[in-house]
């Protein structure tokens, strides 16, 4: 295995900050980014700071607003002079919203996109100048299982964001692969606990109409979903597999990483499903003859 240099995306708590401490135990060279790195999440800079003191690993925190070019554009800047040269980006800030989707104002499904998607655009037009120059690199997008799984009601907002980033990870997939540059689509399914994922999810802002929703003929609904998907997690299901994965997907050798990995303990399908449409999408490329578009050239 050889040392990497990787930026990892909202990386102050959940996926994000385990799978920057997991891939500094492997021996990389970590930096987690995240907003407000002096404000509200000065506590969790101070964590890695003492998590990387303790376990004498490269784990660094870098500001990174991923809602804001300049933000992006400066952190990935950082990283490049500090280490001088980027491998991999880990694409993972995302946020969760749990309510009727009529409920939720255009607005709110606008900045949800930004953060689950329009994120992921600013960080590749950002760094993969610096990837492509050098002729190899990784890519893993953090997906759901919701994007072709089950979708249980009252995640919509979040489920058509993640639907899109996948959807875009994998047009990106083939843009990337003759300039050396692999793709992996980490696909976590829902896990209850061990992340802020669902305990800090937004709400509707239209209360009114959330309320017609939650006191008609969906009474009860909210409460059931929340308590059907916490039911079908294992009791030793662990937010920490994803992390394991991501590790996993970088310590690989270039070419023989899998396009998807799939960690969903409650196994809501979405593995059958995307199994299918990754083949559909193979079989086209082949018919159009660019078969070598599935696969990143050579290391150079």
């Amino acid at each position: 295995m050889s040392k990497q240099t990787i930026v990892v995306t909202g990386a102050s708590s959940g996926f994000g900050a385990l799978t920057a401490r997991a891939l500094a135990r492997a021996g990389h060279i970590v930096y987690a980014g995240m907003r407000a790195t002096e404000g509200r999440n000065a506590k969790a800079v101070a964590d890695a700071a003492a998590f990387a003191q303790e376990n004498g690993v490269d784990l660094h925190s870098v500001e990174l607003d991923v809602a804001s070019d300049a933000s992006v554009e400066a952190g990935i800047a950082r990283i490049l002079a500090e280490a001088g040269r980027l491998d991999v980006i880990i694409h993972n800030a995302g946020h969760m919203s749990f309510g009727p989707a009529e409920a939720f104002t255009p607005e709110q499904f606008a900045e949800l996109f930004d953060t689950n998607v329009l994120s992921t655009q600013r960080v590749n037009r950002a760094a993969l100048p610096y990837l492509r120059k050098q002729g190899k690199g990784l890519v893993v997008w953090v997906s759901s299982s919701s994007t072709r799984g089950g979708t249980p009601p009252y995640l919509s907002p979040y489920f058509a964001a993640k639907a899109a980033m996948d959807s875009l990870a994998v047009s990106y997939a083939a843009e990337l692969s003759r300039w050396g540059i692999e793709t992996s689509i980490i696909v976590p399914g829902a896990f209850t606990k061990g992340t802020n994922h669902f305990a800090h999810s937004g709400s509707p802002a239209d209360m009114a109409r959330a309320v017609e929703y939650n006191e008609g003929p969906y009474k009860g609904v909210p409460e059931q979903a929340l308590q059907g998907l916490a039911a079908l997690e294992p009791a030793d299901a662990d937010a920490g597999a994803v992390a394991v994965a991501i590790v996993d997907v970088v310590n690989m050798t270039f070419g023989k990483r899998p396009f998807r990995v799939h960690v969903d303990p409650s196994e809501d399908g979405a593995q059958i499903v995307n199994g299918v449409a990754d083949r559909v999408r193979a079989e086209m490329f082949r018919r159009i003859g660019l078969e070598d578009l599935l696969k990143p050239t050579s290391e150079v």
